[in-house]
C-alpha cells in the first residue's frame, strides 16, 4: 500500500481489513465509476448517531433542543472540512486531472464528503465500534472542552440563517395575543414558516422575548427533522 495511506491510517486511528473500501472512500466521482458518493451516504448516518451517542453522554443536563443544536453545528460542511484536513485528505484524494488542477483538492465540499465516505468505509470495514472510536478521535476534544450555551445563537438570527441556507423565505412573527395590564403585560407571538406550514409561539413580557422564545420552539422542531431521509436536510 502507498505510504501516504498507511500515513492516514495511523492518524485515523485505524488500519483497514479491506483496502479497497479506503481507496473507494478517497475516490471522487470525476475519478471514476467506484466513487465515495455511497460510502458518504453511509457516513453521514454514522457520523450522526456516534456524535449523538458522545453527545448523549457528555450533556446529560441538556435538552433534546440543546443536544441537536450542537450536533448540528459538528456534522455540518465546515466542522468535516476541518477534520479532513487535520488528517491531510488533500494529499490522498483520487481526482480527475481536470478536477485536481481547478484545486479539487482544496474544495471545503468535496473534503467534507470525503470525510463522510471514510467513516462509512471505517464502519462497513470493521463496524460500529470502530467507527465510533475514529469519531471520537476526530471530534472528541471538541465535544469535551464545549459550552452547550456557546453555540447558541440570538434564535431569531440563527432560524434565519438556517432557514437562508435552505432556500427558505424567512418566517413571519405577529402578536396573537396580550394579556395583562399596561405596565404589566405578556405577549403571544406566532413564529410561522408558511412554505413550509408550520407554526410554533412563544410569550414573553415583552414583544422581542416572545418572538425569540417562539423562534426558538420553530428551530427546535425543524432541527428534530432535519434528520437522514427528511425533506428538511439539506
Amino acid at each position: 500500500m502507498d505510504d501516504a495511506l498507511v500515513a492516514l491510517q495511523q492518524r485515523l486511528g485505524h488500519v483497514f481489513a479491506d483496502p479497497a473500501l479506503l481507496e473507494r472512500a478517497l475516490t471522487h466521482r470525476s475519478f471514476g465509476a467506484a466513487h465515495n458518493e455511497r460510502l458518504e451516504f453511509l457516513g453521514d448516518a454514522v457520523l450522526s448517531l456516534a456524535i449523538s451517542a458522545m453527545l448523549y453522554e457528555r450533556f446529560g443536563g441538556s435538552d433534546e433542543g440543546d443536544l441537536t443544536r450542537v450536533r448540528a453545528h459538528l456534522v455540518r460542511e465546515d466542522s468535516l472540512h476541518r477534520a479532513a484536513l487535520a488528517l491531510g485528505l488533500p494529499a490522498v484524494l483520487r481526482l480527475s486531472e481536470g478536477e485536481a488542477r481547478g484545486g479539487g483538492a482544496g474544495r471545503p465540499s468535496i473534503l467534507a464528503d470525503a470525510m463522510e465516505a471514510l467513516i462509512g468505509a471505517v464502519f462497513r470495514d470493521a463496524g460500529f465500534d470502530a467507527a465510533e472510536r475514529v469519531v471520537a478521535g476526530l471530534f472528541g476534544e471538541v465535544i469535551a472542552a464545549t459550552d452547550v450555551g456557546a453555540w447558541r445563537k440570538d434564535a431569531k438570527t440563527e432560524l434565519q440563517e438556517w432557514l437562508q441556507a435552505r432556500r427558505l423565505p424567512v418566517p413571519g412573527y405577529r402578536i396573537v395575543a396580550t394579556r395583562g395590564q399596561a405596565h404589566a403585560q405578556t405577549f403571544e407571538v406566532e413564529c410561522a414558516v408558511a412554505m413550509l406550514g408550520l407554526a410554533e409561539r412563544g410569550e414573553g413580557r415583552s414583544r422581542r422575548a416572545a418572538e425569540q422564545q417562539a423562534a426558538r420552539r420553530m428551530l427546535d422542531a425543524l432541527l428534530a427533522s432535519d434528520l437522514p431521509g427528511s425533506p428538511l436536510r439539506s
